[in-house]
C-alpha cells in the first residue's frame, strides 16, 4: 500500500440529471483537433477573470468524538482551488493514530452509546433535523463545494444539494422501518431472523462528488443504528466536516460519526486494515478497491461494499433521434468534467448515422462552456488537480498516437489552473487505450457499429460493467439490449438518472454490493436467527 499512491483511496461515482445551458459567452479558445484549427470553445469570460468564492472556510480539523481537534502527529496538508491550484486552506492530517483514536470514540459510542439503543424514530427525528440545517446553509455548502472540487456552481447548488437533502430524507424514513422475521420451522420451535446493526463502519469517499457520496455512505448506515468512521478524499476535505459538524448541531450523540482527513497509504489503510471496524465501504479506483478488499481480507476478514470504475457503453441505434442522441451522449460523457465512473465514455454509434452524428457531435463540443465554476451559464469547470489534468492529456495524446481523429480538443484550456478542452475522438476502436481504460475526463470516444448482436458482444467486452445507456424508439431493441448488457444500471433514452430509491452498483470489476435504496440497507445489517423450543404449542 505504501508502494503507490493511492490518491485519497480514489475516485469516482455518479452524477445527477442536470439541463443543458442555453447561455454561451464566447472567446477564442485553442484548438488542435486536426479538423478543428482555429474553432472557438465557448468560454465564460476570461478564465483569468475569477470569482472571490462567497464562503468562509470554517472547519479544517479532523472530527473526533464530536469534538474538533488537531491531528496527533500535527501535520498539515493544503487542500487546492482546481481554478488556479493555490492553496485553499491547511486541512490536519489524520494518520493511523488518528484513526486508532477515531475507531476507540466510534466503538464506544456504539458499545455503551446512546445510538444503537435510541429508538428508530428518535434516530429518524435526528437525521431529519440535520437535513434541515444542510437546506438552511446549502448556500454555503454549494459554493464550498465548487471551491474545492471545481464542479459548476448552479450545478452543485440546484442539483446536488437538493439530492443531498432528499438522500436523508430517504434513508431516516428507513430508520423505524427496518425489521425482522419470524418463519415456520419443521418442529416446535418459534424462529425470529433479526437485522441487527453491524457495529463500527469505515467509509472511503472520493472527490468527485464529495457530498453526495457522504450521504450515500452515511444516510444508510445510521438509519441502521451504526456508528462511523469516515475518512474523506484528501483533494476535498472541507464539506464533509462542515455538514458533520451540521450533524451533531442536529443532536447527532458524540462518536457516532468521525470524520478524519488524510491520505490513502495512511489514513486509509489503517481504516481498511483495523481489526475494530466491522465493516467497511470504499468508492474509487478499481486498482486501489483491490487494495482495500485485501487489507479486509487480511484483517479481521470484514464484509467490504465497493462501488468503483467504469467505462460506460452508450448505444445510439440506427433509428435514433440524432440531434437528442448527441444532446444526451454529450451529458453522459461530459458532465462533471467527465468526472463520473457511469460516464458514457464509450459511444456506440450505428454506421447509418455515425457520420452526422460526429459533425453535430463536434459542434456541440465546440459550444460547451468552459470558465470559472462560479459564472453563472459554465458547464464545464476544471479537473481536480494536477494529477488528474496530466492524466487526461495524457490519454489524449494517446488517442491520437493510436490514430483515432482527434475531431475537436486535445489540449489545456486557459494559462493557469486545470481546465482542459471538450475533446471528441472518432474513428476509434476496440483496442485503444481510450476506449478500454477509464480516463476521467471530458474526452468523448465514439465508435462505429454495424447490428446488434455486434454492439452487444463489444459493449460487454471490458473489465466493467458498472452502467450503460441506450438510445432507440423500438421497444423490441431496448428492450434486447438492457437484458444483454452486463450492467449494474441501464438507462434507456436517458443517462444518469438518480434517485434515491434506485439502487446502484456494478457488475464485474465495477464493484460489489448497492448503494442507495433498500438494497444499500444490507450492507450494514447483520442476520441474527434465534430459536426458542416451544412446549405444547397450539399450532405450528
Amino acid at each position: 500500500m505504501a508502494a503507490r499512491r493511492i490518491s485519497s483511496l480514489l475516485t469516482r461515482s455518479l452524477s445527477v440529471s442536470s439541463s443543458s445551458v442555453s447561455t454561451l459567452f464566447s472567446s477564442l479558445g485553442k484548438n488542435s483537433g486536426r479538423n478543428g484549427i482555429g474553432k472557438r470553445f465557448s468560454t465564460a469570460a476570461a478564465l483569468e477573470d475569477l470569482i472571490v468564492p462567497p464562503v468562509q472556510i470554517a472547519y479544517t480539523q479532523n472530527l473526533i468524538d464530536g469534538k474538533f481537534v488537531d491531528a496527533a502527529s500535527g501535520k498539515t496538508f493544503p487542500t487546492y482551488d482546481p481554478r488556479t491550484g493555490d492553496v485553499i486552506a491547511n486541512v490536519a492530517e489524520g494518520d493511523a493514530e488518528d484513526i486508532d483514536r477515531a475507531v476507540a470514540a466510534a466503538r464506544k459510542a456504539f458499545d455503551e452509546g446512546p445510538w444503537p439503543k435510541m429508538t428508530p424514530y428518535e434516530r429518524s427525528r435526528i437525521m431529519l433535523r440535520f437535513a434541515d440545517l444542510v437546506e438552511k446553509h446549502s448556500e454555503e455548502l454549494a459554493a464550498l463545494e465548487t471551491w474545492n472540487n471545481g464542479k459548476p456552481h448552479e450545478q452543485a447548488a440546484k442539483s446536488e444539494l437538493p439530492m443531498f437533502i432528499r438522500l436523508f430524507h430517504y434513508y431516516a424514513g428507513w430508520a423505524d422501518k427496518i425489521h425482522g422475521l419470524t418463519v415456520p420451522a419443521d418442529g416446535p420451535h418459534h424462529v425470529q431472523i433479526l437485522h441487527e446493526p453491524i457495529g463500527v463502519a469505515g467509509q472511503i469517499i472520493p472527490w468527485n462528488f464529495p457530498l453526495l457520496m457522504f450521504a450515500w455512505k452515511v444516510g444508510p448506515a445510521l438509519a441502521c443504528g451504526n456508528t462511523i468512521v469516515l475518512k474523506t478524499a484528501e483533494q476535498t476535505p472541507l464539506t464533509a466536516l462542515y455538514v458533520a459538524k451540521l450533524f451533531h448541531e442536529a443532536g447527532l450523540p458524540p462518536g457516532v460519526l468521525n470524520v478524519v482527513s488524510g491520505y490513502g497509504p495512511t489514513a486509509g489503510a489503517a481504516l481498511a486494515s483495523h481489526m475494530d471496524v466491522d465493516k467497511v465501504a470504499f468508492t474509487g479506483s478499481t486498482d486501489t478497491g483491490k487494495i482495500v478488499l485485501e487489507l479486509a481480507a487480511k484483517s479481521n476478514l470484514k464484509p467490504v461494499t465497493l462501488e468503483l470504475g467504469g467505462k460506460s457503453p452508450f448505444i445510439i441505434c440506427e433509428d435514433a433521434d440524432v440531434d437528442k442522441a448527441v444532446e444526451l451522449a454529450h451529458f453522459a460523457l461530459f458532465f462533471n468534467q467527465g468526472q463520473c465512473c457511469c460516464a458514457g465514455s464509450r459511444t456506440f454509434v450505428h454506421e447509418r448515422v455515425y457520420d452526422e452524428f460526429i459533425e453535430k457531435a463536434k459542434a456541440r463540443a465546440l459550444k460547451r462552456v468552459v470558465g470559472d465554476p462560479f459564472r453563472k451559464g459554465v458547464e464545464q469547470g476544471p479537473q481536480i488537480d494536477t494529477e488528474q489534468f496530466e492524466k487526461v492529456l495524457r490519454y489524449i495524446r494517446a488517442g491520437i498516437e493510436s490514430n483515432a481523429t482527434l475531431e475537436c480538443g486535445g489540449d489545456r484550456l486557459g494559462t493557469k489552473g486545470y481546465f482542459v478542452q471538450p475533446t471528441v475522438f472518432s474513428n476509434v476502436m476496440d483496442d485503444m487505450l481510450i476506449a478500454k481504460d477509464e480516463i476521467f475526463g471530458p474526452v468523448q470516444s465514439i465508435l462505429k457499429f454495424k447490428d446488434i448482436d455486434e454492439v452487444i458482444r463489444r459493449a460487454n467486452n471490458t473489465r466493467y460493467g458498472l452502467a450503460a445507456g441506450v438510445f432507440t424508439k423500438s421497444v423490441e431493441t431496448a428492450n434486447t439490449l438492457t437484458r444483454a448488457l452486463r450492467a449494474g444500471t441501464v438507462w434507456v433514452n436517458c443517462f444518469d438518472v438518480f434517485d434515491a430509491a434506485i439502487p446502484f452498483g456494478g457488475y464485474k470489476m465495477s464493484g460489489i454490493g448497492r448503494e442507495k435504496g433498500i438494497y444499500s440497507l444490507h450492507n450494514y445489517l447483520q442476520v441474527k436467527a434465534v430459536v426458542t423450543p416451544l412446549k405444547n404449542p397450539a399450532w405450528l
